[in-house]
This record gives structure tokens, sequence and C-alpha cells, in this order.
């Protein structure tokens, strides 16, 4: 049960990522439709519009700290130690990813996001300190 729930956390995150690939995709298509942007300006990385600038910045923030926590889930995994406090710390991770995007993507909130990335930053950590407990030997696997 716990490795079920744990999983499902990454593959939420997974699917948020998704989701924003295909949103970007969207508004691409609708900026260039509505001349805000031509498709030879996707040729740089600063050829979005306004709009989906934010969400490829935020697709960009899905593949940084967030891959620490991955990491770790795999080690978990392998050694079959996942935890109620692994699968808590994966689940906040997936809400604070979710409450991430929103606020980068919908409003220009820096202290808000700033604020929420802690609580992503403090899940990666407790994923890898688990990690690091079990590699220092202080715990069982």
């Amino acid at each position: 049960m716990e490795l079920r729930l744990f999983l499902a956390a990454f593959v939420g995150h997974f699917v948020l990522v998704v989701v924003l690939y295909a949103v970007l995709t969207v508004i691409r298509m609708r900026d260039v439709r509505a001349g805000v942007t031509r498709t030879s300006d996707y040729v740089r990385e600063d050829g979005d519009g306004p709009i989906a600038d934010g969400i490829r910045r935020n697709i960009a923030n899905q593949f940084e700290l967030p891959m620490f926590a991955y990491f770790a889930a795999a080690v978990l995994v392998v050694l079959d130690a996942v935890s109620l406090f692994d699968v808590a710390a994966a689940w906040l991770l997936l809400v604070g990813r979710i409450a991430h995007t929103l606020v980068q993507t919908l409003t220009q909130n820096v202290a808000l996001r700033g604020q929420i990335y802690v609580l992503t930053a403090i899940a990666a950590s407790l994923l890898m300190g688990h990690v690091a407990w079990i590699a220092l030997g202080l715990g069982p696997t």
C-alpha cells in the first residue's frame, strides 16, 4: 500500500509535466495565430510570448530540484525502504509542484512562488535525507 501511494505521487508529477507541455503547445499555437509570435521565434529560447514564457520556465523548474526526489525515490524503491514518511514527503512534493505551477503560470507573485518552493525543497530534502540515513548505515533499509 505504501509503495503504491508513493509511486502515485511521482506519477502525478509526470502528469503535471505532460499537462504543462500540452498547455504550452496550445498557447504557442494561439500566440502564432494572433501574431504575438512567429514560428521562427521558437528557434531562440526567448521566443515565447509572456504567457508561454511563464509556462516554459515552469516546465524547466520541474526538472531541477525534483530530480533529486526522483533519485531518492528510485533508491528507496530498489531497497524496499519506502515508509509512510516517504509517502508523505512525495505527496508534499507533488502538492508543492502543483501550487508552484499555478503561482508561476497564473500570477507574478514571486514572493509566494519562493515560499511554495521551500515546501518542495523540504520534501526533496526529506527523501534525500532518508537515503543519506541509509547510506550512512544509521538505519535499516
